[in-house]
């Protein structure tokens, strides 16, 4: 059998505090009713003191190192996917190498908002490809609490702080990484963005400068959202010459529910098939899929064997789909 990169292992952390939607209505003009009927979403974790993502992801990674039996030390590489962490430079990622003590590994950053785990996905890949000795760690994390204007009823009831793992290693036995597509388009990044800090080049200054924010536009990011996704998941399968029926389970990026039944019934899976978190959770952009990957190896929702589908869409526009038959 041909090589692949394998899943060895997985985890995740959210943050102890839950901020509920009666919580939300205390401090924006909002329901639960509104809410759930929007989004799906009843509960998010929020980060308190000292939560930053650099910590939720390397509690994430550390839990996967348990599950897998492994130690820090034998981490080759370290890729942490986020558009919130709490420095601009270290990356995040250099962070949780020194948190873990993951002192043989090389770690950096991926910046492909909601679809940057699968991005690290593939990147990983190829380098367990190249040199099958490697063990690769890819993480999902986000503190979004800390990037949404909390007076936007529209933005600030969907998002929540998470990070989820994946150890990687390489396999022979017919398990892994079967097939990918990626993709992006810049020409849309207006409808879902987030600006950096101010300019202190006086030249370069945004006078319309409203902080740090998510800021979108929800129905145009809908609509291209679902077709982008059912799109990546269709590629995918026909590369892999894989059946949509053949899929045991589908992971996708946990925006809201709307979305996620729309891409649902666009492909004609059982929604049985179709894992959804995002009641409790909400966004957690990089995070979603891992976290929710998790969750579902742990409650045995995965098999030796099965097909799994990873699909998602994120600010840039990116988005992506990933197959793999699970170890």
């Amino acid at each position: 059998m041909s090589r692949r990169a394998s899943i060895l292992a997985t985890g995740s952390h959210v943050p102890a505090r839950i901020l509920s939607n009666e919580d939300l209505e205390k401090i924006v003009d909002t329901s639960d009713e509104w809410i759930v009927s929007r989004t799906g979403i009843k509960t998010r974790h929020i980060s308190g003191p000292g939560e930053y993502t650099s910590v939720l992801a390397s509690r994430a990674a550390a839990n996967t190192l348990a599950a897998a039996g492994l130690a820090a030390t034998e981490i080759d590489i370290l890729i942490v996917a986020t558009v919130s962490a709490e420095m601009t430079m270290p990356s995040c990622a250099c962070l949780v190498q020194k948190e873990l003590g993951a002192i043989k590994a090389f770690a950096f950053d991926i910046n492909a908002a909601c679809s940057g785990f699968i991005y690290g996905l593939s990147v990983a890949e190829k380098y367990i490809l190249a040199n099958p000795q490697l063990k690769v760690m890819v993480i999902g994390a986000e503190t979004l609490s800390t990037r949404v204007n909390w007076q936007d009823r529209n933005t600030c009831v969907l998002f929540g702080d998470a990070a989820g793992a994946v150890l990687l290693g390489s396999s022979d036995q017919g398990d892994g990484i079967v097939a990918e597509k990626l993709f992006s388009d810049g020409t849309l990044y207006n409808l879902l963005y987030m600006d950096g800090a101010q300019s202190l080049n006086p030249a370069l200054r945004n006078e319309e400068f409203e902080g740090s924010l998510i800021k979108m536009v929800g129905r145009d990011v809908f609509k291209y959202a679902v077709n982008a996704m059912e799109n990546a998941v269709r590629a995918v399968l026909a590369q892999a010459g894989v059946a949509i029926d053949e899929v045991r389970l589908v992971v996708p990026h946990q925006a809201n529910i709307r979305i996620i039944n729309k891409l649902t019934q666009k492909l004609g899976v059982d929604p049985e098939k179709v894992y959804i978190n995002v009641t409790k959770y909400g966004n957690t952009s990089a995070a979603t899929i891992p976290l929710a990957l998790d969750e579902a190896n742990r409650e045995g929702r995965l098999q030796s064997g099965d097909y799994v589908i990873l699909c998602a869409f994120g600010g840039g526009f990116t988005w992506g789909a990933t197959l793999i038959k699970w170890q």
